[in-house]
């Protein structure tokens, strides 16, 4: 007859009261519909206590597995993404600043990498929600022989709480839970953030779709990532969710208070805005177009002066004065007003008398892509592998 009961909620069929006081009193009087005064033994040594922690247990442990899979999702559209488009090179940056030539491919498997730690803490949090509470009663336990191990087994729980009373009241899983969505969306804000910069007309790298983007109801020019922003945005709603039930935690007497009701609002809004968010970027990346011109154009000489101080330290000189000294053909580069490749060697060689012919490799963008070989590094050996490891990461979590 209980699958009888559960088969009414699945088909929507299933009929309040208004004398309900909620789910576990209605199950609970359907039942006895059903089978009679039998039903009432259903509530032996429970309580309301112990049974909405473990439905939100249950809630929680499903709803893990249900954003994992979209994160995963996520994270092979830009592996996919970075490994179609490898030789694909533009500046990187560091303070907002053109630094040095990188891959595209280098940049997208950073966030990438990022996420796969949030999909590492997110399987994590689930081993902690997966801890059955059942049978610890208000406060005391139960005193009627309630096997747990057995409902443990029974419910496919991981574990069972150690102790009663911290069972009824513990909510450190859902702290978690909005801690891991905080910091998801903090990565997911970040990458937001550079693709809206690198949409602008002053960076002009990336387009987004028409679906993930709309136009001004003003200016007809302009194209705006509305969908990027709302990743953007939707991060301080998580964050207020995370501070807000810490607050409401962390005054609170032993055992089971009414503030813990709180904990469902924060869990469900938290949830939802992930699921979204999470379909949502991975649209975005999948749909996004790059301007390959844009992104050479945008790689200038000067962003090659660390690869000239790199060119003196192979010399044989100590790289403290190979810095300083390609800051001084920097600064003899900007005197004169011309670009850093248009020194001449003998200019280059007042400098030093290391400089030689073979200087002008330095001005490949392509060569300095690659000597960066070390593992981690963005010449194109190294985001194979990166692509190879974080693959074999998705591969391990989903086993």
């Amino acid at each position: 007859m209980a699958s009888e009961v559960a088969e009414e909620w699945a088909q929507g069929t299933f009929k309040l009261s208004p004398n309900d006081e909620d789910i576990h009193t209605a199950n609970e009087r359907r039942l006895k519909e059903l089978i009679g005064e039998t039903a009432g033994k259903l509530h032996t040594g429970r309580s309301r206590n112990d049974q909405v922690v473990t439905d939100l247990r249950l809630w929680m442990r499903q709803n893990c597995s249900k954003l994992s899979a979209l994160l995963w999702e996520l994270i092979r559209t830009m592996v996919d993404r970075a490994e179609a488009e490898r030789d694909v090179l533009f500046p990187g940056y560091t303070h907002l600043q053109r630094a040095q030539p990188i891959r595209w491919s280098h940049w997208i498997l950073s966030h990438a990498v990022a996420l796969t730690r949030d999909s590492e803490r997110l399987l994590e949090v689930q081993k902690r929600v997966n801890v059955l509470p059942l049978g610890s009663g208000a406060i005391a336990g139960n005193p009627l022989g309630v096997d747990r191990e057995l409902l443990q087994a029974e419910l496919n729980f991981g574990a069972i709480t150690l102790n009663s009373m911290d069972a009824t009241s513990e909510r450190d899983f859902v702290a978690e839970f909005l801690f891991w969505a905080s910091l998801c969306m903090t990565h997911l804000s970040r990458m937001a953030e550079d693709l809206i910069l690198y949409g602008t007309k002053e960076f002009s790298f990336v387009q987004l779709s028409d679906a993930y983007s709309t136009g001004s109801s003003l200016m007809p020019q302009k194209k705006n990532p509305d969908s990027l922003e709302l990743i953007r945005s939707k991060a301080g709603r998580v964050f207020g969710r995370c501070a807000g039930l810490l607050m409401t935690l962390k005054g609170l007497p032993s055992t089971y208070n009414k503030d813990l009701q709180e904990d469902k609002e924060a869990v469900f809004e938290v949830s939802d805005t992930m699921s979204a968010v999470l379909q949502v970027a991975t649209g975005v990346i999948s749909t996004l177009q790059i301007h390959r011109e844009n992104m050479a154009r945008a790689l200038s000489p000067d962003m090659l002066a660390t690869d000239l101080a790199y060119y003196l330290v192979r010399k044989g000189m100590p790289f403290r004065q190979a810095h300083e000294a390609s800051g001084k053909a920097v600064f003899m580069a900007e005197t004169k007003g011309v670009a850093l490749n248009q020194l001449s060697l003998k200019e280059l060689q007042t400098i030093s008398p290391l400089f030689s012919g073979d200087v002008s490799h330095v001005w490949d963008y392509g060569h300095s892509v690659e000597q960066y070989a070390a593992l981690g590094g963005t010449a194109r050996a190294s985001v194979d592998w990166q692509i190879g490891q974080v693959r074999a990461l998705l591969r391990a979590q989903q086993a």
